[in-house]
């Protein structure tokens, strides 16, 4: 079982490895999950899942999580081949938190330096920053 803090993790490069690796039969939880990040100009990040939103009816779809923890599950799930069985079974090894559970707090987190931040040259927004603008609230606010 591998612990993995998103931390200032690119989200695509992230969900490629770890996608991989849930492939291998590996079983992956993802913490902090609002704190990765996605490349490029937030107006235009901002500006795409608005217009992602706007297509379709809220009913039938298409259906856009809002949760920064769902919105990265739903990333990883894109790369897998959901409808295969070995998709199924590599999505249901898959767990991702917000924050750090209280279970969770004293464990070992293992670090992805081939997807940090530091290669990244473009601007970003987090992931939280993000679902932020398309509608998610968090619990106390």
């Amino acid at each position: 079982m591998a612990i993995i803090d998103a931390t200032d993790l690119i989200l695509g490069r992230m969900a490629t490895v770890i996608a991989k690796r849930l492939l291998q039969g590996e079983q992956i939880i993802i913490l902090n999950a609002e704190k990765a990040v996605v490349s490029g100009k937030r107006q235009s990040r901002v500006k795409e899942l608005k217009k992602k939103l706007e297509i379709g009816h809220p009913r039938k779809g298409p259906y856009l999580p809002r949760q920064p923890d769902r919105f990265i599950k739903r990333s990883i799930r894109g790369m897998l081949p959901r409808k295969k069985p070995k998709g199924i079974e590599a999505y249901r090894r898959l767990r991702v938190f917000i924050g750090v559970p209280p279970e969770l707090e004293g464990e070992t987190k293992e670090l992805l330096p081939e997807v940090h931040l530091g290669k990244l040259k473009s601007p970003y927004i987090t992931v939280g920053e993000l679902v932020k603008e398309i509608g998610w609230s968090q619990p106390g606010d």
